[in-house]
């Protein structure tokens, strides 16, 4: 961990339960702001009226604005993560498709407006900041953690055959929801989401052994 993690992490402990709150109130706003016109749309005094709060909070809390862009980084990781928490474990094709139509339902409810909340960052940042880029790595990381276990689990039970690759299952899934995610934002259609899904979820499914059997 660097210096600046943990001056970052030693801050966040000394805070106050309203210090506390005023930080996530701006974090929440600045990540808003971000997800709908992007961080460099995103000026510090749009998050300072949106989040109710005077410059000096905003530079007390992150010092610069480089520093507010990973604490939204983190919050739109926890975001994401915390919408398919209801699904629970991703280790049946019930649960994977319930996980595909999430995502297309919130595509819908949003308009097909943002893309993706880490990847929009991501895309964003990835050439300009290396800081940024890892954490939205060390993002996306976790959210295919949470697909590798599921997949994992399946295979554990035999319900993937022994030839499956449940790691590289994991990969191409959120790899191919991530593209989903930029087609169907450009071209305001949930048809690009949902078209990959069901072909990468196709191709998990021929390999369950019921599915699977005459090919194996």
């Amino acid at each position: 961990m660097s210096q600046t993690s943990h001056a970052e992490t030693a801050g966040l402990q000394r805070l106050t339960r309203k210090g506390q709150a005023t930080r996530d109130r701006i974090v929440e706003a600045a990540a808003g702001l971000m997800f709908r016109q992007g961080v460099a749309g995103t000026t510090t005094e749009q998050v300072q009226a949106a989040a109710g709060v005077s410059a000096s909070q905003i530079f007390h809390y992150f010092g610069d604005k480089r520093a507010l862009v990973r604490a939204v980084i983190a919050y739109q990781t926890e975001a994401v993560l915390a919408a398919q928490q209801p699904l629970g474990r991703l280790d049946s094709m019930e649960a994977l498709r319930a996980w595909a139509d999430l995502f297309v339902s919130i595509e819908e409810q949003l308009e097909y407006v943002g893309g993706c909340p880490i990847g929009s960052l991501g895309s964003e940042l990835a050439e300009t900041d290396a800081a940024a880029r890892r954490d939205v790595e060390r993002g996306f990381a976790r959210w295919e953690e949470a697909i590798r276990n599921g997949l994992r689990a399946m295979y554990a039970r035999g319900d993937l055959r022994r030839s499956a690759d449940p790691d590289a299952l994991a990969l191409a899934l959120l790899t191919a929801l991530e593209g989903g995610l930029l087609m169907t934002q450009i071209r305001r259609d949930p048809a690009p989401l949902r078209a990959v899904l069901d072909v990468v979820l196709a191709h998990i499914e021929s390999l369950t052994p019921r599915r699977g059997r005459t090919s194996q």
